[in-house]
């Protein structure tokens, strides 16, 4: 069934967009509430010691266990992927995701380490079936061609964020002040309110996600063989793979070394009043919220002089380089290895690497959507969510370095090889305009 065809057939506009855009914009919104609350504490609960809840363990150990654990969150996005094709549909992989990370994060409320790393396990599992699944539907709800799909992207990314701003404000309240087990618990009281609205309002999506192709077919189609055309565009697509995990690497930083930079060398105040340090996190997605219409808008208003998605991508690269060269300055600015700096370094930091998530991340979705062969997009789209956990893990030993390295050498050495990263895409994007063809 081509579910595209379907889906655009039965639209019903919100603000322009098709009305299933609200339905898994506010999904995601839960689903990044569960993820970046629970990310939120995870390197700061791990480092805490026994005696305040925590499992006291070394820095390197614990974001070895945050690259890791972040990093399988979005490898098994491509079998996530693949049995939604198959067997489940997106929309049935959706509804078991929630139920998986749901179930996840209660484990990891109860502080035990056999239970911890269970729950662990199952968030990963879940985030594999939800999150590439999701992404695909709302490509399904444009036509191939349509200029709003762009657009449609960045708001839906704009949900994702009003949930990533939201929690660390709660759950890291709760982690921090209260108890680890309410921070974590939080976390999947929020994935559960995301099942029962999914659950609720799934059929404003129509038919967009809703059957998989049965497997046989899918193996019928699979040996036809790629065309020419198609086989280029896989080409773009893994090139354009490469970039991501470098962007991902560095921006990835904000769990990890950024947010141990927070917690111990910035000082976490407003007007005499103390506030946790992991509120930090929820900046990234202050900037989203209040960027993502306006970068929305733009791509539409700019029409014909619209960057091609390979040029957006070295935006996002320049901006996360930028982004380290502040950290670089504010590693300078400390003085002593026991110094601390003003929150406006992060802020600045979080500001830059914001701009260049925006030009690359929702971009980065949506071009998959549309170059990936119809009867491979959920397969192609788990290949992509590889480069988030490729990033994911490089960023993780990375931020192991965080107390071995002077920590200007540390950022400024991201930034270099991120900025040297942008030049060489530069000279690559006419070659990879030409592997993407008809699509821009």
């Amino acid at each position: 069934m081509n579910t595209t065809t379907s889906a655009a057939s039965s639209k019903v506009s919100f603000n322009q967009h098709p009305k299933g855009l609200w339905l898994l914009f506010m999904t995601e919104f839960w689903e990044r509430f569960s993820y970046y609350g629970m990310r939120a504490i995870l390197v700061l609960f791990l480092i805490a010691t026994v005696e305040d809840g925590g499992f006291g363990m070394t820095t390197a150990a614990a974001t070895a266990i945050y690259g890791w654990y972040t990093s399988s969150v979005y490898l098994t996005a491509i079998p996530g992927g693949w049995l939604a094709d198959r067997y489940l549909g997106q929309q049935g992989a959706v509804l078991l995701g929630g139920i998986f990370i749901a179930a996840g994060h209660f484990c990891l409320a109860f502080i035990n380490m056999p239970l911890f790393y269970t729950g662990l396990v199952l968030i990963a599992i879940g985030t594999g079936l939800l999150k590439p699944n999701i992404s695909t539907i709302v490509g399904q709800l444009y036509e191939k061609n349509d200029p709003r799909r762009d657009g449609g992207f960045s708001i839906f990314y704009m949900g994702i964020n009003l949930g990533a701003f939201v929690s660390p404000l709660i759950c890291g309240y709760l982690g921090q002040k209260v108890s680890w087990h309410w921070g974590f618990a939080m976390a999947g009281v929020g994935m559960v309110f995301g099942l029962i609205q999914f659950w609720i309002g799934r059929k404003q999506l129509g038919t967009a996600g809703l059957y998989p192709q049965a497997a046989k077919a899918v193996e019928q189609k699979a040996k036809v063989p790629l065309t020419l055309e198609e086989k280029k565009k896989i080409g773009a697509i893994f090139v354009l793979f490469i970039f991501s995990c470098l962007f991902w690497a560095g921006f990835e930083q904000a769990g990890s070394s950024l947010n141990l930079f927070a917690e111990k060398f910035t000082i976490n105040s407003i007007f005499g009043w103390e506030f946790p340090s992991s509120w930090h996190q929820s900046t990234n997605s202050i900037f989203i919220i209040a960027l993502a219409p306006i970068i929305a808008w733009l791509w539409i208003a700019l029409g014909r002089r619209e960057p091609s998605s390979p040029a957006k991508f070295v935006f996002g690269l320049l901006f996360v380089g930028l982004g380290f060269l502040v950290m670089a300055a504010a590693a300078v600015a400390m003085g002593s290895p026991d110094g601390k700096v003003s929150a406006m370094w992060l802020t600045t930091c979080y500001f830059l690497h914001t701009i260049g998530e925006l030009c690359l991340s929702p971009v980065g979705l949506s071009t998959v959507t549309k170059l990936a062969p119809p009867r491979m997009v959920g397969l192609m789209m788990g290949v992509w969510f590889l480069s988030i956990s490729f990033g994911n893990k490089l960023g993780g030993w990375i931020a192991g370095f965080f107390e071995q390295l002077p920590l200007d050498r540390l950022f400024g050495t991201v930034a270099l090889t991120t900025l040297a990263a942008t030049v060489v895409l530069i000279l690559l994007v006419k070659p990879i305009k030409k592997l993407m063809g008809d699509i821009k």
